[in-house]
């Protein structure tokens, strides 16, 4: 269940920055920036904070390698589906909300990675601290 809620935050977090629809970040802020420029910065902070959390967290855990490795795995299950007719890509709203959810999960995998290889293996990560 814990992955779940992470991959839900991450997908908010995406979505919420930009969708193929009006009801996104970068939407509002084009719209409103003239006029309400104090609420767009403090909400692009936000979001700013919501991405340095998951990205610091993923690079830490999985990596670069591990981040592209992920990619590719949910980019191969994108195109089994694509190959079996379950899924198109005709459609670049379609194809904008796919690329949002491949990078949720990526997101997801990072955040989670610590928590799975400990209870995979036994080994805890410990963070680099000065004392």
């Amino acid at each position: 269940m814990g992955f779940v809620i992470r991959w839900v935050c991450a997908l908010i977090l995406l979505a919420a920055t930009y969708n193929p629809t009006d009801w996104n970040y970068v939407a509002w802020a084009r719209s409103t920036y003239e006029t309400n420029l104090s609420m767009v910065v403090m909400i692009g902070l936000v979001l700013l904070v919501g991405y340095i959390v998951y990205l610091r967290a993923t690079f830490r855990s999985i990596g670069l390698f591990g981040m592209i490795l992920i990619l590719a795995v949910v980019a191969t299950f994108l195109w089994v589906l694509f190959d079996q007719g379950l899924i198109s890509l005709d459609d670049p709203t379609v194809n904008t909300w796919i690329a949002i959810f491949a990078l949720s999960v990526v997101l997801a995998v990072g955040l989670s990675w610590s928590i799975v290889r400990r209870r995979l293996t036994g080994q805890a990560d410990v963070d680099d601290v000065d004392e």
